[in-house]
């Protein structure tokens, strides 16, 4: 008669999902601190967290494993119009880019019409904010 061993509880659970990747392209530090607070009180160690001040130091590390990148649209040396192509050449899906802004929401998205990126969010706009919440809350799930 063949025995088998009894399957423990480490054996038999799933392996814990790989944690995302939200990088941030912004120059403004408190901006960036603020969505670092964010997501780690949201999402825990469900997200990893990354953010650049400079554009040029962010271009190395643009890459299709990014789940969501957020670029703010105007950058010192380089605007997010220019970090979108450069984020695209580089493999990562447009759906997986938000922009941001102070600009009105119609200026945004005359300059990013649809299927360039995922979402044009203004960042001053409480109603926009909520819409973007709503974005990582679905990004989390994926």
């Amino acid at each position: 008669m063949m025995q088998t061993a009894p399957v423990t509880a480490l054996e038999s659970a799933p392996p814990a999902p790989k944690p995302k990747r939200v990088v941030l392209i912004d120059d403004s530090l408190p901006y960036a601190e603020l969505w670092r607070t964010i997501l780690a009180t949201r999402y825990g160690e469900r997200v990893v967290f990354e953010h650049y001040q400079d554009p040029l130091r962010a271009i190395p590390h643009l890459s299709p494993d990014i789940d969501l990148l957020l670029l703010d649209l105007e950058l010192p040396v380089l605007d997010g119009r220019k970090m979108v192509a450069l984020a695209t050449e580089r493999g990562l899906d447009a759906r997986r880019i938000v922009i941001l802004s102070a600009r009105d929401a119609d200026d945004l998205h005359r300059l990013f019409p649809q299927r360039t990126c995922l979402a044009v969010i203004n960042k001053i706009e409480s109603r926009q904010q909520q819409a973007f919440l709503m974005i990582l809350d679905s990004v989390m799930k994926r």
